[in-house]
């Protein structure tokens, strides 16, 4: 009886630090702010502000030496793609480096005098460009709005100066190989579809720590000796109620949560969803686990409010690098790498994209689902020796404060 008595006891204990941490969840402002707010509404104005996907229009100066038939030509094409707008001309590249310098145009198309005389002698014309590289968008539409149209300009200069008698011979002679360009997994060629998926993971694993951590910090503050768990209560006792009644409340919000990141907000904004509703269950229920665990170790690291803020703020752009989605895992060095597989965010957004964006199956992420619950039980057993270290901390200041009130109390009384 005494073991089912420890049990029932166990889950009453759970049950009501469950309660309490709901209560201090729903109280707490800064807390309530970063499980409900921002996961609700940062998810829409980062999706929404990239909802266009590519960027269009951009202004462009020309700065034209060679004043031709030809050079107007160049000038006229890339002026109708969708990309570019020639906003200014200029007469030389130092009035066209100003233009650039006051961020009126993104980039700069310099036609030489002699491009006309080039081309008709068969030689190779060249048109010189200069793009503003402070944004990578910017810089793709403005270099490959000329590249294309060069490569026009080159195919109809080659069936004029051909000789073809047919215009299948023309199409033959100017190209001989003929493909398809069709991008895979963001067939728009977008910046969304590209990014955001990763950074719904990361905003999920990010908000949670922030939660856990300002939960933590306030529990220490409002502590007489600063300890994170209470002393005097016996229900704070033991360590797995402790760790289990907290895990129940944070589990519940983000359940919830996960569901809105994962699936809410892709379909909100048309993002591929290729995944099913069972795949997506399979990844974000050990992604949760390993995520709360690790926030929950982190926690016991925190004294104060703002640390966890400044910490997890610091990192998250570095997070989102070594997902290898910004930047190719192939290309990440070694050490870099071993410090990811200490974050949730690696695995989970790198599974989340091969599901959702790439259309693979689960048997193809089983490699991040294994690490993701190993870190899950990691963290786990972690976040348990770190919380019995704070009730043995809790109960030593406890016993310290005790003697001295006793002392006090003797010397009190021999005067």
């Amino acid at each position: 009886m005494s073991i089912f008595h420890n049990i029932y006891k166990g889950v009453q204990d759970a049950c009501y630090i469950w309660r309490k941490e709901m209560t201090q969840v729903v109280k707490d402002e800064g807390v309530l702010i970063f499980f409900i707010i921002v996961p609700l509404v940062y998810p829409l104005l980062y999706s929404w502000i990239y909802n266009n996907e590519t960027v269009h229009e951009v202004p462009v100066c020309v700065v034209d030496q060679s004043h031709s038939q030809l050079s107007r030509q160049f000038i006229r094409m890339c002026d109708a793609t969708a990309d570019v707008h020639v906003k200014y001309y200029a007469q030389d590249l130092d009035e066209a480096k100003s233009l650039v310098s006051r961020q009126l145009v993104k980039g700069i198309y310099l036609i030489p005098s002699s491009f006309d005389a080039d081309v008709y002698g068969m030689r190779q014309g060249v048109v010189s460009v200069y793009c503003d590289m402070s944004l990578m968008l910017a810089y793709k539409a403005v270099f490959q709005s000329a590249q294309l149209v060069s490569m026009q300009m080159g195919t109809d200069l080659q069936k004029q100066l051909g000789g073809h008698y047919t215009t299948r011979e023309e199409v033959i002679a100017a190209r001989p190989l003929d493909y398809a360009d069709v991008p895979i997994f963001s067939p728009g060629g977008g910046y969304g579809s590209f990014v955001l998926p990763a950074v719904l993971m990361l905003i999920l694993q990010q908000t949670l720590v922030l939660g856990i951590g300002l939960s933590a910090g306030t529990a220490r503050e409002t502590n007489p000796y600063h300890n994170l768990i209470p002393v005097g209560d016996s229900r704070y006792g033991s360590t797995f109620p402790i760790v289990m009644g907290k895990f129940m409340c944070y589990f519940m919000i983000y359940l919830v949560m996960g569901a809105w990141l994962a699936t809410g907000v892709p379909r909100l904004f048309h993002f591929p969803q290729l995944a099913t509703g069972l795949s997506l269950l399979y990844l974000m229920i050990p992604y949760i686990l390993a995520c709360i665990f690790f926030g929950m170790m982190v926690s016991c690291m925190v004294k104060y409010r703002e640390n966890v803020m400044l910490l997890m703020v610091f990192v998250s752009v570095p997070l989102l690098f070594l997902t290898g989605v910004s930047w190719p895992q192939s290309n990440i060095p070694g050490y870099w790498q071993g410090v990811s597989w200490l974050f949730p965010s690696t695995f989970g957004a790198r599974a989340y994209i091969r599901l959702n964006s790439m259309g693979a199956d689960i048997s193809d992420v089983m490699p991040e689902l294994r690490i993701l619950w190993i870190q899950a039980f990691c963290y786990f057993i972690l976040t348990v020796c770190v919380y019995r270290f704070q009730i043995y901390q809790a109960r030593a200041h406890a016993m310290e404060r005790l003697k001295y009130l006793k002392h006090k109390r003797e010397a009190q009384m021999k005067e």
